[in-house]
């Protein structure tokens, strides 16, 4: 049975539920990554002309059908209202750490922040900012740990090259905590 690419794009996506990489979704519908990307943008255009409420928001190299941002303040009056909680500066600046720095030990975020970390890592887990991502091949086989999906749709960006330059920051006017003290995390 043959079926429009862009309403099985559409379907498998809202079935999902969640991001689904490219390279699964080019599997199943048995076309390239390359012909996803461009049913998601044509997708995403017919979204915008018809003025509807969805959008497919991309995820490095995933696809996630999600609604669109101007209908959020209706859907947050559907849903209870969640809690809203502003990330600790230790958590912000563990957090920048480990973006920056990705795949990153415990111990290299505590030499680089010069303090015990346990409390801000386990915190990110929790919140599922961060995830463990295998283990370094040195004595004692330390965790690594890399920023997660969620992280990304938290702060707004599609990967991790949309983070600010480093570089470009003043250190001495603004801690890495600042950088990113605006951004509020949703708690579920």
């Amino acid at each position: 049975m043959n079926f429009d690419p862009l309403c099985l794009l559409e379907s498998l996506l809202f079935a999902a539920g969640d991001s689904v990489p490219a390279e699964q979704l080019a599997e199943i519908m048995e076309i390239s990554q390359e012909e996803v990307s461009n049913l998601a943008d044509r997708l995403n255009s017919e979204y915008a002309e018809r003025k509807r409420g969805f959008c497919v928001l991309r995820l490095e190299d995933s696809y996630q059908l999600c609604t669109n941002e101007l209908v959020f303040p209706y859907i947050q009056k559907l849903k209870e209202p969640k809690r809203k909680q502003n990330l600790s500066p230790a958590a912000l600046e563990t957090l920048a750490v480990v973006a920056y720095h990705q795949p990153v030990t415990r111990s290299s975020i505590e030499f680089i922040r010069g303090v015990n970390s346990d409390g801000p890592v386990n915190k990110l887990i929790e919140r599922g900012l961060i995830e463990e991502n295998g283990r370094l091949d040195a004595p004692g086989r330390p965790i690594l740990y890399v920023t997660t999906q969620e992280f990304l749709r938290s702060f707004g960006l599609s990967s991790l090259s949309g983070l600010p330059d480093p570089v470009s920051v003043d250190t001495e006017e603004a801690s890495v905590g600042e950088l990113m003290e605006d951004s509020e995390v949703e708690v579920v």
